[in-house]
């Protein structure tokens, strides 16, 4: 006893000797906010309006606090007066900061407590804040006051703070401090959205609160911030740090992505509702599984758009047609609700809309709105789409017993007994060029395409030209073709859903992202028979005339299974895509895993992706693919099709050459695949600019590198069965391998062939592991191949 009491007690005086002595932590640094209402805290956070200073701190690592200490209506004489100003002092230390950002209130001159004359005592109290910070040892920084939102009838910008802001820039030139000219960054954005764009950075413009014709004294506010617009105001002020090269930059957030801060991705603006609640019970639908609800769902949608709300889907069986959003509305579908579009085909009608990035005659969608905004599908609930009763099917994608089993449920097959369709109508459209698909200015008329209707399949969730949009918790299922579908629509948010259709459904893509901009698609699960996460933006000449691309998109924390592709940018991408940040996804077996294709008359230009944290298994292609020769088949050939490569012969560049550059692909995995690597470009159009980077690829190839130009691979192991080379390059230029790793005793570890091939370079590379580490084609002398000592 006495002696388990001494261990227990040395052990004791041990933990207490080493917290003693433990370094202490470094002390956080802090940034003091001293400003107005547009900068400071709100109590009530049941009410939309933020200061910018709220979000601020987000765009910094955790060595940072912010010390939000600006006041609702204050200005440079009131914050004085009221000893605000003096506590500031009394906590800074050294090498704390100060941002000071005043001229709201100080040009109220009718207001004896606050008016501070622009060129008297507000350039002398600004000269005050900043000497007595000074003297503290912090560094102070001014802030021209944030743009009001002033627009004269033309849409054009109006004066909204007279001299304050040039003050400023004066001060801060005459004191030599930095400064942030957050009235001219904030009225840049403002420019870029235009009047009606501005709108969601004010809270009083947010539903439920915005006022068409507001009766004196009540006004829409046009200086305070809603969330949204207080975190893109809090972006430009990190913006800034950076820009100005203040010390503090080097606290600001890092992401995953290189060379990218937190202030540099997007941030995406979600739809608010009224809590009003219409319940499609009381507009008449029966959850019996036989009752068609459409005109009663539709009636709670019409009547919920007046002034917005949510529309409750309750727990049951509800069958319907297609279904209309509207504005403002949040269609709810609760758990245990169960949506079940109709099979029957005569339920839907023909409409103007697109098909594959091409204008087009279809069925409405199950699911379809245009020119909306606010719009929102949420809740637990399911909907299916009856893609069944639409698809045709592969004889070669189904066994004996599945192909018998269709056969029985009636259909007819086409020609050579191989291919089932529903109707007599879908397989007369098969037969058809194009069927449906409009050309540059065609007019035609829906009732035109009665005679091939069935084979004109809808999208299971067709969304055009809307705005703020969320998709969350819901399951969409069994669609007739691609699943989601925004096109043209900005502020998307795909938050924990799920979209399941068969294995062996034709374009049953689960997400296609077309000339979208701005979105987060997160915590998603897509189980499909095409691509699983798609970005478009129209198909060859519609698409380059439309020129509108996919940007600025976050996706992470994504499962795909099943799919062709699990990340893909193409094949219609003619009008381009740019700034897309992808990490933390999963792709199991998919057919392809991070999946880049175009082809020759499409054009565009795909730029900016980055990729961190991509795991994959079971792949039947390739794990990372960028391939210019898509021939819009399956990327792993069936039983009997032709596996040759495309003949490689140059054509002349046009407005169809398509582009890849400037990819960033870090910390990807896969267990299993055909290819680790695949990179195809054009002989006229290299891709350029590829950096992959903490890989570890185990396929049967490795690398093939063809028509590439400035591809970087840095610590990527490639564990190929088929060593007959570890790497291939041909025809490509500028190429560093770098830190390669690969089985050892391979047969040959790097093979470089055509006479375009040079500067290849292999460093911190072990090439004694492979039984020969370099063969040359023909033509290629050995200085083509730079080699450094391992």
């Amino acid at each position: 006893m006495i002696k388990s009491t001494l261990v227990l007690l040395l052990a004791g005086i041990a933990a207490f000797l080493t917290l003693a002595f433990r370094p202490a932590a470094e002390p956080k640094t802090q940034i003091f906010l001293v400003g107005d209402s547009t900068m400071a805290d709100k109590a009530d956070l049941t009410k939309p309006e933020r200061g910018w200073g709220m979000e601020f701190g987000q765009y910094f690592d955790g060595s940072v606090t912010i010390r939000n200490t600006a006041v609702n209506g204050r200005s440079t004489k009131s914050f004085l007066r009221e000893g605000r100003w003096a506590k500031v002092l009394e906590e800074l230390k050294p090498g704390d900061w100060v941002f000071i950002q005043f001229g709201h209130n100080d040009s109220k001159v009718e207001d004896s407590v606050r008016s501070a004359p622009a060129q008297t005592l507000y350039r002398q109290l600004l000269t005050r804040y900043v000497q007595e910070a000074k003297k503290k040892g912090a560094n102070p920084v001014l802030l021209t006051p944030v743009g009001r939102r002033y627009f004269d009838e033309n849409g054009k910008r109006k004066d909204d703070h007279g001299e304050y802001p040039g003050v400023v820039r004066e001060v801060a030139k005459a004191q030599k401090v930095p400064l942030i000219d957050v009235h001219e960054k904030s009225w840049a954005l403002y420019s870029q959205l235009g009047e009606q764009g501005t709108r969601p950075l004010f809270w009083s413009y947010q539903n439920g609160y915005y006022q068409p014709n507001p009766v004196a004294p009540a006004k829409n506010d046009n200086t305070h911030f809603s969330e949204y617009g207080a975190t893109r105001v809090a972006q430009l002020v990190a913006e800034g740090v950076q820009e100005q090269k203040l010390g503090l930059a080097s606290r600001l957030a890092h992401t995953a992505f290189d060379g990218k801060f937190a202030h540099d991705l997007p941030v995406v603006l979600e739809p608010v509702f009224r809590k009003d609640t219409f319940n499609i019970v009381k507009y008449g639908a029966v959850p019996d599984g036989q009752t068609l609800n459409t005109a009663a769902i539709q009636k709670a949608i019409d009547a919920c758009s007046e002034k917005g709300g949510t529309v409750l889907i309750p727990r049951g069986l509800w069958l319907t047609a297609s279904i209309e959003l509207k504005s403002n509305v949040n269609l709810h579908a609760a758990k245990g609700a169960l949506v079940q579009f109709s099979s029957k085909l005569s339920d839907y009608h023909l409409i103007r809309t697109t098909w594959e990035g091409e204008e087009a005659i279809r069925n409405q969608a199950p699911l379809y709105g245009h020119d909306l905004e606010n719009i929102a599908i949420t809740g637990q609930g399911t909907f299916d789409g009856a893609g069944d009763a639409w698809r045709m099917v592969k004889k070669s994608k189904l066994n004996p017993s599945q192909w018998q089993k269709l056969l029985d449920s009636g259909g007819v097959l086409n020609e050579k007994k191989d291919t089932w369709y529903p109707s007599a109508q879908s397989l007369k459209g098969s037969l058809a060029n194009k069927p449906g698909i409009l050309k540059p200015g065609q007019e035609a008329k829906p009732e035109e395409f009665a005679d091939v209707k069935d084979f004109l399949r809808p999208n299971m969730l067709s969304l055009t030209r809307c705005k703020q949009i969320l998709l969350e918790g819901v399951t969409i299922q069994n669609s007739p073709a691609w699943t989601i579908h925004p096109l043209l629509c900005d502020n998307i948010t795909l938050r924990n859903v799920t979209a399941k259709n068969p294995w062996y459904g034709q374009n049953t893509d689960a997400l296609d992202l077309e000339s979208c901009r701005n979105g987060v698609v997160e915590g998603c699960t897509f189980d499909v028979g095409d691509d699983g996460i798609c970005i478009k933006s129209g198909r060859d000449e519609q698409g380059r005339k439309r020129g509108v691309p996919t940007e600025n998109f976050i996706i992470r924390d994504t499962k795909v299974y099943h799919a062709h592709g699990g990340f893909v940018i193409g094949s219609e991408m003619s009008g381009g895509a740019r700034n897309i940040y992808v990490s933390n996804c999963t792709f199991m077996g998919t057919d392809v895993g991070l999946r880049f294709k175009t082809a020759r008359g499409r054009g565009g230009v795909v730029e900016n992706i980055f990729v961190d944290g991509v795991d994959m298994t079971d792949i039947a292609g390739e794990a990372i693919l960028f391939d210019m020769y898509y021939a819009a088949k399956d990327p792993v050939p069936l039983l009997g099709e032709s596996t040759a490569p495309p003949v490689m012969t140059a054509e002349p560049l046009n407005e169809g050459t398509p582009q890849f550059r400037n990819f960033r692909i870090r910390n990807v995995t896969c267990k299993g695949a055909a290819t680790g690597i695949l990179v195809r470009g054009l002989p006229e159009m290299s891709i350029k600019d590829i950096s992959i980077e903490n890989a570890v690829l185990e396929s049967k190839q490795g690398l093939v590198c063809q028509e590439a130009e400035n591809i970087r691979l840095k610590n990527v192991t490639l564990l190929s069965s088929n060593t007959k080379p570890v790497m291939e390059v041909q025809n490509s230029r500028n190429i560093t391998l770098d830190g390669i790793r690969y089985t050892s005793g391979a047969d040959l570890l790097l093979r470089v062939t055509g006479d375009r091939s040079k500067d290849i370079r292999l460093t911190n590379t072990n090439t004694k592991l492979a039984k020969k580490g370099v063969e040359l084609g023909q033509k290629l002398n050995k200085k083509t191949v730079l080699l450094s000592k391992k």
